[in-house]
């Protein structure tokens, strides 16, 4: 009797995963593939099959139980979900294991004075999120450009990364998709510290000095709509605290450190899991909300639509509906410290009926958290993900185009003293708003056609005379597959601050003959004086000259590489966090899992060739 028990487990153990994927496969059609294997009216804003079998088991698994996908599985077991997972990945349950982390030699680690040095804090670089980095803080001059190689890379095992670095002090900090954050030596990629989250880490890291101490900490979001402050020299837990309860909230944008507050941008994924037609769509309302820096308490949150979402109608199959809804912050807030005010950029509505507080610039009091003006750019702008799906029971009637901003508005002056809040859009509309003015516009110009993965996604960079604007217009074949169309979207624009014209052009860098591949630039571009970076889905990081737009250097990431921890890493399409220079270093995340193109899971830290 033993005997047989022994024999039985054991044929369980390792039969197991090719009857889960068998199992899962049918499991997969019923929950999974409307989405994941639909054709390309869907743009792509699921990853394909393909994609999918470049994760992991826990990262999937992990996903589907009470991540963004776990509505999609609502209803099913431990054990179904298991089955999916494998079959997705291919029974990938063991990712690649990272070896021993290179641990950095003991030595006296100190911030003292680093506020004062060489650093990249945050989204985008300075609390007016300019993405700029100055010379002195830089220290990579034009004509060093063309000399930069690749110093070292960071792996991160199973699932691509999403999070830009921060690096201040001689250190960089970044977040994963292991649900951990990485203190690493900037110059070297050793391990410092490793502090472990409840959920993946997609934000960027800001640092700051809490005060009436000499304590520093670093404070960052997780796809949980946790927020952390963590010791920034020891890695140990200073606070954690959840800053909304609607079971989709995630933080996606950096929360932004000043004056002994955090202020802490709120969205969500009911974009997407509002598509099931027996899901009660939408409930959730994007947020700011403003802790002590110190306690993690809350000092005010703030709704980016007032009005609470109530019961509004039924769809075809009978499920309440709700609105308005959405307006979710998907970008880090900018700080205008001469008014004490807050800005943050809006997405779409998720239901009908639409707020006009989406797709919007709005402005807040940061002492209280009290909205001073908002400045609406695409009215009447209700989308979920079921709008592009087979199954559209949720999509709401007259339904938007999904014009959200994806970026921070920048907050530039202007050569005759006035100021502008600069920002790009999903339409392919530039804009430029006047803070000083209840965001009255200034003007709008047009870079891309626009769409629901077109125009400008996920940032712009600007200088003293023009904001430079990456153009996105990702396209998909029309040969019911969910293939990049090669020819389609891309190209670079230098736009003047003072009146919206386009006086720096890059034309799309055609594809050639690499397999899926774009030309798009959703990617968030950096500029330093006198270039400007920008990566794309192709894979490929490259920089120009930006008085003339003439390419000064390109790297292929789309490779793949021996890393400092061990794991095994491949780069990819790039898509999400840009590039960060600091001391004649550029640090760049590959690999990106969605929208068809190459996957990856690498950070990449690059110098001068003999320094």
């Amino acid at each position: 009797m033993k005997l047989c028990t022994v024999v039985t487990a054991l044929l369980v153990v390792h039969c197991w995963p090719t009857l889960a994927q068998q199992n899962g496969a049918g499991l997969y059609v019923q929950s999974c593939a409307g989405c994941h294997d639909a054709a390309a009216d869907q743009q792509g804003r699921m990853p394909g099959r393909e994609a999918l079998h470049q994760l992991s088991f826990e990262h999937v698994l992990q996903t589907i139980t009470w991540g963004s996908m776990a509505e999609m599985t609502k209803g099913r077991t431990d054990e179904e979900r298991k089955a999916i997972a494998a079959f997705v990945t291919g029974w990938n349950a063991e990712p690649a294991k990272a070896e021993v982390p290179a641990e950095c030699a003991e030595r006296p680690l100190s911030f003292s004075g680093a506020l004062d040095g060489p650093r990249w804090n945050g989204w985008g670089a300075d609390l007016n999120n300019s993405r700029f980095q100055p010379a002195e803080a830089a220290r990579l001059a034009p004509d060093q450009v063309s000399k930069l190689q690749l110093r070292w890379a960071f792996g991160f095992p199973g699932a691509p990364s999403h999070a830009q670095p921060t690096v201040i002090g001689g250190v960089l900090f970044v977040g994963g998709p292991d649900s951990k954050v990485h203190a690493l030596d900037a110059k070297s990629g050793c391990t410092i510290w490793t502090y472990s989250t409840e959920a993946p880490v997609r934000t960027a890291i800001s640092f700051g000095q809490l005060a009436g101490s000499d304590q520093f900490a670093v404070f960052f979001g997780d796809g949980r709509a946790n927020v952390y402050a963590v010791n920034a020299i020891t890695g140990a837990s200073l606070w954690m605290v959840r800053v909304e309860d609607h079971p989709a909230a995630r933080v996606t944008g950096t929360p932004v450190f000043f004056s002994g507050r955090v202020y802490v941008p709120v969205s969500s994924f009911e974009e997407t899991t509002g598509s099931r037609p027996t899901y009660e769509c939408c409930t959730f309302r994007g947020s700011v909300v403003a802790l002590d820096a110190a306690t993690g308490r809350q000092i005010w949150k703030s709704y980016t639509i007032p009005e609470t979402p109530h019961p509004t109608t039924t769809n075809a199959i009978g499920t309440q509906l709700h609105g308005p809804s959405g307006a979710s912050v998907w970008s880090s807030p900018t700080i205008d410290v001469q008014r004490q005010a807050l800005y943050v950029a809006t997405g779409n509505s998720y239901s009908n009926p639409p707020s006009d507080m989406s797709d919007a610039i709005v402005a807040f009091d940061l002492k209280t958290g009290g909205m001073l003006w908002h400045r609406q750019a695409t009215p009447k702008d209700s989308f979920v993900v079921a709008c592009f799906g087979l199954d559209k029971t949720n999509c709401p009637e007259d339904h938007g185009p999904d014009y959200d901003f994806g970026q921070s508005p920048i907050l530039v002056t202007l050569s005759d003293g006035h100021r502008a809040l600069v920002v790009g859009q999903k339409s392919g509309v530039v804009y430029a708003f006047d803070p000083d003015q209840e965001g009255k516009v200034l003007w709008q110009t047009r870079t891309g056609k626009g769409g629901p993965l077109g125009g400008s996604e996920w940032g712009s960079a600007a200088d003293q005379d023009r904001i430079y604007v990456a153009n996105s217009d990702i396209r998909f074949l029309r040969d019911g597959t969910l293939r990049l169309d090669p020819n389609a979207g891309g190209g670079l624009f230098g736009l003047n601050l003072a009146d919206g014209k386009i006086s720096m052009q890059v034309p799309p860098v055609p594809c050639g003959n690499r397999d899926r591949c774009s030309p798009a630039l959703s990617a968030a571009i950096t500029a330093i004086p006198g270039v400007v970076f920008s990566a794309g889905l192709s894979g490929f990081l490259r920089a120009y000259a930006t008085d003339s737009g003439q390419p000064l250097w390109e790297f292929d990431t789309a490779r793949d590489y021996t890393t400092v921890n061990g794991a095994l890493a491949h780069g990819g399409a790039m898509d999400g966090p840009g590039p960060v220079i600091v001391d004649g270093m550029l640090y760049v995340n590959s690999g990106y899992s969605r929208l068809s193109g190459i996957p990856g899971n690498v950070l990449l830290a690059f110098g001068v060739s003999g320094q």
